[in-house]
């Protein structure tokens, strides 16, 4: 079986190292940054976790299908495609899945945001996973804590996850999409923060004013989940997004590690998606609206070379 993976980001690097580990398939790694292409393609990947420091070997890397000038072996045609790049990377990758998909292929999807499924085409189906990841460097990733993986799709593509040490269970469309409106309340309050005042997530719940802004921004997103008619897999939005803050201390979010290095994150799919479903339903977001346009600015401090550092 081949399965093709869509990402070369902390994620991408951990589902990756996992299904190259268990030789369960043929892994191919695609992705647009160079460095960790050539990293994993050079020394494979590094993967530290509780059980200590593991080399993933199995999987190649490619850049061939976003740029041409990489004159690699063909990537394969893929059996199942598992999506793990940022959201802005989604219309681009939705125009090179079809190609790369045998004719009954099937697709993951296991982004954060809103709307990469319906990009992505009718092959595809759902999921979100609570695993923990940080990217150190690239084509090296720290396994932060594990957690469930659900995917709205058949028993079969499941238990792959499964036979790949996922902890994966299969669900219904309608729970796949409270779900992913439930990680939607905790990243809203918990991302945008930590990219803009350059902290890991538990820092948050240290400081009086992050905290507030973090409960803030997460009622916000619930009040626009409930307009939706969406059940949320919790009853109280502030106590999930603390507890997952608590629980993810020493985690750093994707949307910082995106800051540092000067790339492009995904406060729209987030805290954008927010603002706009709340403009479309008449559901005031302010939080998540100041949110979005400080971490933008942010961004473009950052691409211009301005120097942001992580806080210890």
């Amino acid at each position: 079986m081949q399965v093709t993976i869509w990402g070369t980001g902390a994620m991408a690097c951990l589902f990756t190292a996992r299904f190259a580990l268990s030789g369960i398939a043929r892994i191919t790694m695609l992705g647009t940054w160079t460095e960790a292409v050539y990293a994993v393609r050079r020394d494979g990947i590094r993967i530290d976790d509780a059980a200590g420091t593991r080399i993933a070997k199995g999987a190649v890397a490619d850049a061939t299908a976003f740029d041409a000038k990489f004159y690699y072996e063909p990537s394969p045609a893929a059996d199942l495609a598992i999506v793990l790049v940022k959201s802005w990377q989604i219309p681009r990758v939705a125009g090179l899945l079809e190609k790369n998909l045998k004719p009954d292929g099937l697709v993951v999807s296991l982004q954060n945001g809103l709307g990469n499924v319906e990009a992505l085409g009718s092959r595809t189906f759902p999921g979100v996973t609570f695993e923990g990841a940080t990217l150190i460097a690239p084509g090296h990733v720290a396994h932060r804590g594990s957690g469930v993986t659900y995917i709205a799709a058949s028993e079969k593509i499941v238990e792959l996850f499964r036979r790949a040490g996922f902890d994966a269970q299969r669900c219904a469309p309608e729970k796949a999409e409270s779900l992913i409106w439930g990680k939607l309340v905790v990243n809203c309050g918990i991302n945008a923060l930590t990219a803009l005042r350059g902290v890991r997530n538990g820092e948050l719940l240290k400081q009086k004013s992050a905290a507030d802004l973090m409960e803030k921004a997460a009622l916000e997103c619930a009040a626009v989940a409930r307009a939706k008619d969406v059940e949320l897999p919790y009853d109280d939005p502030v106590a999930e997004v603390r507890e997952t803050a608590r629980r993810t201390a020493e985690n750093m979010s994707s949307m910082l590690s995106d800051v540092l290095r000067g790339a492009p994150t995904e406060c729209d799919a987030i805290n954008g998606a927010v603002v706009r479903e709340g403009k479309r339903l008449g559901i005031p977001v302010p939080v998540n609206e100041a949110l979005l346009k400080a971490v933008r600015l942010k961004a473009n401090a950052r691409g211009k070379h301005c120097a942001f550092t992580l806080r210890q």
